[in-house]
């Protein structure tokens, strides 16, 4: 399969115009868990040109009950296992990764993006990202993660802009200290919401 057949099939379903559009966007990753490993596939698969994943840590036995990885690939770094990944989903999305815990102090790692994905799983990662970006990058959009445990009805899973350029994506409620767990539907019927969020975000369709 040749780049031009690959682009082409994309063009055939999404319109050459929009198609321009998602390949040239630049989205940043940040938490390649059950969020981040499904909306960098989602991502991938609809062309968006270059994917910026960051993520420090290793691919776990406990993670395959909801990531995306393989059981070839246990102790492989989450960044490396899904560059891996892409490469047999979309060989011509451009991957970029960062083998690193994103901090203050390197949140540079996400200057060249034009969408940050938030999808951390902790509280503190979570509110230095979206804190971070408004200060630093204030026109970077940024879709981040609120609430997707346990066994709750699927509809509860929405997406709210919050400001100009702050969405979020989940039921804004549910916590897995409190549901005691994390299923697979769940956590990707909101990395849904935010793959989507982000393809809406680059055709400049925004909520209200």
């Amino acid at each position: 399969m040749t780049r031009e057949e690959w682009l082409g099939v994309l063009e055939q379903r999404h319109g050459a115009d929009l198609q321009l559009k998602i390949s040239s966007a630049s989205v940043a990753v940040c938490g390649l868990g059950g969020l981040g490993s499904n909306v960098a596939i989602s991502l991938a698969r609809a062309g968006v040109g270059t994917l910026h994943l960051i993520d420090f840590d290793k691919v776990d036995i406990s993670n395959l009950h909801r990531q995306q990885y393989a059981v070839s690939q246990l102790g492989m770094c989450k960044t490396e296992a899904m560059k891996q990944m892409l490469a047999e989903i979309a060989p011509y999305c451009k991957v970029i990764t960062h083998t690193a815990k994103l901090t203050d102090e390197n949140l540079s790692l996400i200057a060249d993006c034009d969408i940050v994905c938030e999808c951390f799983d902790n509280a503190e990662c979570k509110a230095m990202l979206v804190n971070g970006v408004a200060e630093r990058y204030p026109e970077k959009y940024i879709v981040a993660a609120s609430g997707m445990s346990g066994l709750h009805t699927s509809n509860t899973i929405t997406t709210k802009k919050l400001g100009k350029r702050l969405y979020i994506c989940g039921d804004g409620m549910s916590d897995v200290d409190n549901d005691g767990t994390l299923f697979a539907p769940r956590v990707m019927l909101c990395a849904a919401h935010q793959a989507n969020t982000v393809l809406r975000i680059i055709a400049g369709k925004y909520e209200v």
